[in-house]
């Protein structure tokens, strides 16, 4: 071929490929998305031969990534865990086409994780829509707030965007004490959780009596923490002026006081039996039934209490102390130690420490501590039953491929199978093979009778160019590491590469082909005499 030849056959495919940019993209680009018009930024969305690519909108959108792998939010409900982004945000409609679109008066919004209750139902308005909550004023991630239309940013605590009217001095989970409906009254709060539970005639008192209002920065709180409250005259004032001390109690109780009492104000540690804890609390006739002088044997807890754990603990026919375990303060939490109970059969390590105990030994209506098994099979369902080989996890041992710490952590040797893990493969997660389906994955799970072809798993790009026996061997152009890299010596085909047919690109020779087999490179074209490619001068 002459050089005026080739030069017009390059201007000719210049033309061709300024042409058909423009018949390419099925349509301008919506404006959050303008910078990507142009033919070498396809890629960046599509994968080559593929529609949009997930995988490639979430590099992009990292805030929403971030929330589909905590699986939080909108984007990680039932409604769209699975779809493809392009399902609800396609684009190529124009400048102007909304990618964002949705009926906000009947949108779910518990699908987010946040279920609207109580006022923060009345938000979502016709005067203010969901900017009502969904506004800059109330995002604190600064790259998020720079959006100019979002809904993300926000957050689950109340302070997010309401004033916290305690001013840090409470916890910030208002939840715990206030309801959905309205922030007066504490309709939530608990008193008898705190340090003062409140019995007798102080049920009457109204909270402002005790919990006095104050101005704090020049803003309207109240006072809850640091009351005086160990004595009754830090409250009442003392009508006796101190002439019978200030023990109020030993005559007084919550319930009136102009009863009085007597029994209740005698002091049991002159006894040999001291009341502390909840002993404290006892009804003196609960154990004093018969006269309150009869000598009472109280050399165990087992003395007055009946053994709950009906001889579970017992050794050589006799039970321990209660105290081995609990204490005056209550039979719960139980002061069996960790240390303790990595001395048993059974050795707490990875995600058992935070386990707690009722979730083993409560899963019956009482308590129970023997014989309730040590291998995972005891307490976890084995979900591979059925579909791994026994050889591989003998006698059902998760510890085989699972780790205490982390179950997703898995540290099989692949190289026991008949298909070692190379290259990419190392870095592929097992689900990619092992759980094909898209619903129910656990009824779909696929370990034994996996082929160990390429084909079981990967497209045959070649359009059966390289079949022998039904099958392509794809390891005899690539490798695991890069595939786009072929490994093929074009020197042990029919056809040797010599002289300047060393310098002439792939594609001179195989062009790619559209026939009834498909799109794909023809590789195999029979053309080995010079006049197949040459004219003849």
């Amino acid at each position: 071929m002459r050089f005026g030849q080739i030069v017009l056959l390059a201007l000719v495919m210049m033309g061709f490929a300024s042409n058909s940019s423009a018949q390419i993209s099925p349509g301008d680009l919506a404006t959050p998305h303008a910078h990507l018009e142009g033919v070498s930024n396809c890629t960046k969305c599509h994968t080559v031969g593929n529609k949009v690519n997930k995988e490639l909108c979430l590099d992009c959108h990292k805030e929403i990534k971030s929330r589909i792998i905590a699986k939080k939010g909108f984007h990680s409900s039932r409604e769209v865990e699975g779809k493809e982004c392009v399902v609800c945000h396609n684009d190529h409609h124009g400048r102007n086409f909304k990618l964002i679109h949705f009926e906000k008066d009947k949108f779910d919004h518990q699908l987010t994780g946040f279920e609207l209750k109580g006022k923060h139902l009345n938000q979502n308005c016709k005067d203010c829509g969901c900017t009502g909550c969904h506004k800059p004023a109330n995002i604190k991630d600064p790259e998020i707030k720079k959006k100019t239309s979002t809904y993300l940013g926000l957050t689950q605590e109340c302070t997010s965007c309401h004033e916290d009217f305690h001013q840090g001095k409470m916890a910030s989970n208002c939840t715990n004490c206030h309801g959905f409906t309205t922030f007066k009254g504490a309709t939530g709060f608990d008193h008898s959780t705190s340090k003062f539970p409140l019995i007798g005639q102080h049920k009457k008192v109204a909270c402002e009596k005790c919990h006095k209002p104050e101005i704090v920065s020049g803003k309207k709180t109240q006072t809850f923490k640091g009351l005086a409250f160990n004595n009754c005259t830090n409250c009442h004032i003392d009508v006796h002026k101190n002439k019978f001390g200030q023990e109020c109690t030993k005559c007084h109780s919550e319930e009136s006081f102009h009863n009085v009492k007597g029994i209740s104000t005698f002091n049991h540690d002159k006894t040999s039996f001291q009341l502390i804890g909840k002993h404290n609390t006892v009804n003196c006739k609960s154990c004093h039934k018969i006269s309150l002088t009869t000598p009472l044997k109280h050399d165990v807890c087992s003395d007055c209490h009946t053994d709950y754990h009906k001889k579970e603990f017992a050794r050589n026919g006799k039970n321990p102390d209660c105290s081995d375990c609990h204490n005056h303060d209550g039979f719960t939490p139980s002061l069996f130690t960790i240390e303790r109970h990595n001395l048993t059969k059974f050795k707490l390590d990875g995600s058992h420490l935070a386990t707690p105990c009722f979730s083993c030994h409560k899963k019956q209506p009482a308590w129970n501590f023997r014989n309730i098994g040590i291998a995972c099979v005891d307490c976890h369902n084995n979900e591979h039953k059925g579909f791994i080989q026994d050889k591989y996890y003998p006698i059902q041992s998760c510890p085989a491929c699972h780790q205490t710490s982390h179950w997703k952590d898995i540290s099989f040797d692949h190289g026991t199978t008949n298909f070692k893990l190379e290259g990419t493969h190392l870095l592929t997660n097992c689900a990619k093979c092992h759980y094909p389906g898209e619903k129910n994955k656990l009824k779909s799970q696929k370990f034994k009778g996996l082929s160990t072809s390429c084909e079981e798993c990967h497209t045959n790009s070649h359009a059966g160019q390289f079949d022998e026996n039904g099958r392509t061997d794809c390891t005899r152009c690539h490798g695991y590491e890069n595939w786009t890299k072929s490994i093929f010596d074009h020197n042990s085909a029919r056809f040797k590469l010599e002289g300047v047919h060393k310098q002439i690109t792939c594609a001179k020779c195989h062009p790619e082909v559209i026939n009834a087999k498909g799109k794909y490179i023809e590789y195999k074209n029979n053309k080995l005499l010079c006049s197949d490619c040459h004219r003849s001068l």
